[in-house]
């Protein structure tokens, strides 16, 4: 085993001895009071756990991606195509998206409290869209795969 190899295992090691940890100690720290402060900070170190976890994964992960595309330009190219793609997606979904509130039970609590007003609405139904249009591609290219073997 090379020498980064060796670190990636010990580090990956130590993640998962970590974590064992905070389990463990979260797990004998349950109680039916809701209100205990011992098990609220170990819910807490738990979460913060997780979402360093988290970020540390999504970090790795792009500037894994990163490297890729400094080191191959066939990737870097195809990086770039994906990118466009989506955002086009992306703009197609926000030109069809209404800026118009739904109307729905309690939809005035939302209103006077700020959390819905159409800028929010525009960005959910883009999504939505978005949403649709790439469930659209994904079915059509599965059908058209299939298609295109009966012919083969």
């Amino acid at each position: 085993m090379s020498k980064t190899g060796k670190i990636v295992t010990v580090v990956l090691w130590a993640l998962l001895i970590v974590s064992a940890v905070l389990i463990i100690s979260l797990m004998v720290n349950i109680s039916e009071n809701d209100l205990d402060p011992t098990m609220g900070s170990w819910v807490n170190t738990n979460l913060v756990w997780a979402y360093i976890l988290t970020a540390l994964g999504a970090g790795i992960a792009i500037l894994a991606g990163l490297v890729k595309m400094t080191t191959d330009k066939k990737a870097a190219k195809n990086g770039i195509i994906s990118l466009v793609f989506m955002g086009v997606v992306v703009l197609i979904s926000y030109l069809l998206a209404s800026p118009e509130i739904p109307q729905f039970a309690g939809v005035e609590k939302f209103l006077n409290d700020g959390t819905l007003n159409e800028t929010v609405a525009k960005w959910v139904d883009t999504g939505l869209y978005t949403t649709y249009i790439l469930l659209a591609i994904a079915v059509l290219s599965i059908a058209g795969m299939s298609v295109t073997r009966l012919f083969k």
